[in-house]
């Protein structure tokens, strides 16, 4: 059996350098390697160029995220009392549920004035559109490319704008809100995989994070514009970004691994040219690319996921860490950041508190970005979650002190370090890596349908969180809430020791072989 997969292999080669040396676009001088000239060399810039203009799209999905905190309170009937009731999240975004964090002046206009009700169907219909929007990406992806799913993809969020500042009914918000959902779950899928097929092994954690990394950036944009403009306003500047993303997209090549799949060796060595400078050595780099591909299916379809041990493996990891950071607990410390900063004897407003919370994920998300690749991904996991696992537990016996009438004036300052400490390790481990992961556990023939199973596994925990959140805080109490997330956390700890294997440094095989067990 492996001597037939090693004849298959050698006249798959053949037939790929046959077709190079008789396609005419093959003797393109940028398709040259120096190697005869010792001058051989990668160049790093583009491939942060070419993430970058791809993680426009995190910074879309980031707006979309956001943007019901500072608007929700503009566009209602009755201003909700509590202003920071009903938030969840996306990895560090925060989805509004029907109230606000960022407290703002009702319009002088009245076009817009939702109910209760309403404003809880402009918050969740993101999330339903968004795993919607994943479910499908997958295949489109496979079909047309990566860059050309992005572009495709990238249509909504241009409409979904449109349709939000003109709206002047609740029925074109549920439009808006739907349509961003749609083009957030996609750019989750797509975005992360580009990046993992553009990247050398050297940076590719580096890249990796990148998309957490704008995601939390465009949250913060609308926490700061937010506090200070009005919500058409914000609206306005947020349609920019999708825009910027579509010039940005026109420049960008396809990955060199679709290009390859797809049969096109020379235009997959201009990719590479391109992304990793015209001194590369293209010629291994494709011939890498092609033994992995040699070792996946042709045409692998959902089955191949189960009945593949390497990709059922991988894509288990994957949910799993998805799930770990849904439960992580993020969305009930945001719920009591207001709070916690008032129990520490602190007078700053919600809107303060939010963007103080939005410059720490910014940062070190960044910090994260710069440790991934020297640290590794395992290491990092283990800290944020038995720190965050700690501090979880320390807030659940607070509030358990609090509920009971004890005084805990004293250590106001206490629940404060936890939230900092919290959002620090979230920050550095399970907000960003999870999605760096995705990216890396899969062989080409199953990544785009496993990845995007994944997040749609990602935006079901986020719906069932979002759901479940209030009822638990009313039936179980603020202490058990906390003490719950604290016990997922201390799961995630278990599980990445004893299961999770460092894949810093690591090629595509060497991935796929301890994932098959070997």
């Amino acid at each position: 059996m492996d001597s037939e997969k090693v004849v298959r292999a050698m006249a798959r080669w053949w037939q790929t350098v046959s077709q190079e040396d008789a396609d005419p676009s093959a003797r393109n001088p940028m398709l040259y390697d120096p190697l005869q000239d010792g001058v051989v060399k990668t160049s790093k810039t583009r491939q942060y160029v070419a993430a970058l203009i791809m993680c426009l799209g995190a910074v879309a999905a980031g707006t979309a995220l956001a943007w019901t905190s500072p608007v929700l309170d503009q566009i209602s009937v009755h201003p909700p009392a509590n202003t920071t009731a009903g938030n969840s999240t996306m990895g560090n975004a925060t989805i509004a549920n029907g109230t606000s964090p960022i407290p703002l002046p009702l319009p002088s206009e009245d076009r817009l004035q939702l109910t209760a009700g309403q404003q809880t169907w402009v918050s969740s219909l993101l999330a339903i559109g968004a795993f919607l929007g994943a479910m499908p990406t997958g295949y489109i992806a496979d079909a047309i490319g990566r860059r050309y799913t992005a572009m495709v993809m990238n249509v909504p969020f241009i409409l979904a704008w449109i349709s939000i500042i003109f709206a002047n009914s609740a029925g074109w918000l549920y439009f808006g809100r739907f349509l961003i959902g749609i083009s957030t779950g996609s750019f989750c899928v797509v975005a992360p995989m580009y990046i993992s097929e553009i990247a050398e092994t050297s940076i590719r954690g580096t890249l990796g994070t990148l998309f957490q990394l704008l995601l939390t950036v465009g949250i913060l944009f609308v926490y700061l514009v937010g506090s200070m403009v009005s919500w058409t306003t914000l609206s306005t500047l947020c349609l920019f970004v999708p825009i910027f993303l579509f010039f940005g997209l026109l420049i960008l090549p396809e990955t060199p691994v679709y290009l390859l799949k797809k049969g096109q060796r020379a235009e997959a060595a201009l990719s590479l040219k391109w992304l990793w400078g015209r001194y590369c050595d293209s010629r291994s780099a494709i011939q890498v690319i092609q033994n992995d591909l040699d070792q996946a299916a042709a045409d692998a379809g959902i089955l191949d996921l189960f009945s593949n041990r390497g990709a059922r493996n991988g894509l288990v990891i994957s949910i799993l860490l998805m799930f770990f950071q849904q439960f992580s607990g993020i969305n009930a410390v945001i719920f009591y950041t207001v709070p916690i900063f008032q129990s520490a004897g602190s007078t700053l407003d919600a809107s303060v508190c939010s963007i103080i919370v939005g410059v720490v994920q910014v940062i070190m998300t960044l910090t994260a970005s710069l440790l991934i690749d020297r640290a590794g991904r395992k290491i990092l996991l283990l800290f944020s979650s038995t720190v965050m696992s700690i501090c979880l537990a320390i807030l659940g016996a607070y509030f358990d002190m609090k509920d009971s009438g004890k005084d805990v004036s004293s250590i106001g300052w206490l629940p404060l370090l936890c939230v900092v400490l919290f959002m620090i390790t979230f920050s550095v481990g399970y907000g960003p890596i999870p999605w760096l992961m995705m990216g890396e556990l899969f062989l080409p023939d199953v990544k785009a349908t496993a990845v995007a199973i994944t997040v749609m596994a990602n935006w079901l925990c986020v719906f069932i969180v979002t759901k479940s959140f209030g009822t638990m805080i009313e039936s179980l109490g603020s202490d058990v809430t906390f003490w719950f997330f604290a016990t997922c956390m201390a799961a995630a700890t278990i599980y990445v020791a004893t299961m999770l294997q460092e894949t810093k440094g690591k090629s595509a095989s060497q991935i796929q072989s301890w994932l098959n067990g070997r």
